[in-house]
């Protein structure tokens, strides 16, 4: 038997230190040959929609997406002598694995809604923030310069992408959250396609752009770690919750192309692919603390244009989005992303996440409360998507994003 490798740095300290004492079962560790076997995925992207890519390169402006949208909508079946590659991409897409619940994906997106606006926070401060560690991938995201310039925006896009596929319902064939999934997959190819182009790409140093172990690592960003996120801020989720909260987000990361040896089965999987990635991608860079910074001016920039009262706001917001993040990402890859270091903030986190707790424990033992709970969040969710929309205008159709790349 192969000799288990030692914790990565991400598993010695913070709220992942935690997570190996109190929600993992056995050593999670893995050995030389399971890191070699991910890192042959680094090299591995997705042809289906690189495919679609090139093609739509090839016809006149507009058109290519055009047909790709129509059948987004009404699927390949509604297309009269669909291209090849989109043909090939559509029946890849509308082939439902075996696998996949509809209820545990009904079940999954509802326990998530419970979480209404509390979901939010670990999608920021961990999930993204944490994403930035993994300096491979925040190549092809400064490559694109799109996260530098347009930080706020693109936090928005992705709190509205998250939403919308995770809203209930959402991932049935021509319904949003199915729609975003696949034009995001669609992104990602714009992406690899203009880092390709780039005469000075590293593929020694940074993999091939947008490969499968980054697009496994989001995905993983985007669950698991939403899943621990909000149990430390004091939500509680049942076993059965757990499991079908990764149910769906593996449906998901069918949908974005992510290869099935990827897909974790169950919560057991997703750690052991966690650990992996952090034994292999998160190794922070400059480019980490610049993307970090970015993030970190967003929060500053919610109390613009109100004064004193602003200053405040944005002092209390930078403090407590910080302070999440370093409770969960441990000192030192907090102070290696310059994240500000306020105490008496994380203490108030650490407070609050005890009331929560206090309050989903009486939850559990009130008949109704739970149902009760996943309407609250409903309607918080929606009010906020609203909200967004009047305020940043978010691009669903991600548009300007494939320009961009």
């Amino acid at each position: 038997m192969a000799d288990k490798l030692p914790d990565p740095e991400l598993f010695r300290q913070g709220g992942f230190r935690i997570a190996t004492r109190l929600f993992i079962d056995g050593d999670i560790r893995g050995d030389e040959r399971q890191v070699a076997r991910l890192r042959e995925f680094a090299q591995v992207q997705d042809p289906l929609a690189d495919n679609v890519v090139a093609w739509m390169a090839r016809q006149p402006k507009g058109a290519g997406r055009a047909r790709f949208e129509q059948a987004l909508q009404g699927g390949i079946e509604a297309l009269d002598s669909p291209a090849e590659e989109l043909e090939a991409f559509f029946r890849q897409v509308e082939a439902t694995p075996f696998w996949v619940d509809q209820e545990r994906l009904q079940r999954g997106a509802k326990a998530i809604t419970r979480a209404g606006l509390l979901g939010l926070f670990p999608l920021g401060d961990m999930s993204l923030m944490g994403g930035y560690l993994a300096s491979r991938a925040t190549k092809s995201l400064v490559g694109t310069g799109e996260i530098q310039n347009k930080a706020a925006r693109r936090l928005v896009e992705t709190a509205t992408w998250w939403l919308d596929v995770t809203t209930p319902g959402a991932l049935a064939p021509g319904e949003q959250g199915y729609a975003s999934a696949l034009r995001v997959r669609l992104v990602h190819a714009h992406v690899r396609a203009a880092m390709n182009r780039r005469p000075d790409w590293d593929y020694a140093a940074w993999d091939r752009p947008v490969n499968q172990v980054q697009t496994a690592g989001t995905l993983l960003l985007f669950s698991l770690v939403y899943v621990f996120g909000v149990q430390l801020l004091g939500l509680r989720y049942s076993a059965r919750e757990r499991a079908d909260i990764l149910h769906l987000w593996r449906y998901i990361g069918w949908l974005m192309g992510v290869d099935e040896e990827l897909l974790p089965a169950d919560e057991e999987d997703a750690w052991r692919l966690l650990w992996l990635l952090a034994t292999t991608e998160f190794i922070p860079d400059e480019d980490s603390k610049r993307l970090a910074k970015a993030l970190t001016e967003t929060h500053r920039g919610f109390g613009e244009g109100f004064g004193a009262l602003g200053k405040v706001v944005s002092h209390l917001s930078v403090a407590v989005h910080s302070s999440i993040s370093r409770l969960v990402l441990g000192k030192v890859n907090a102070d290696f992303l310059e994240l500000p270091n306020d105490r008496v903030a994380q203490a108030a986190v650490l407070a609050v996440a005890g009331v929560n707790f206090a309050a989903e424990t009486l939850r559990r033992f009130v008949p109704g409360a739970t149902a009760l709970q996943e309407r609250i969040g409903e309607a918080g969710r929606r009010g906020y998507a609203r909200r967004l929309g009047r305020i940043f205008a978010p691009d669903t159709t991600y548009a300007q994003h494939m320009r961009a790349a």
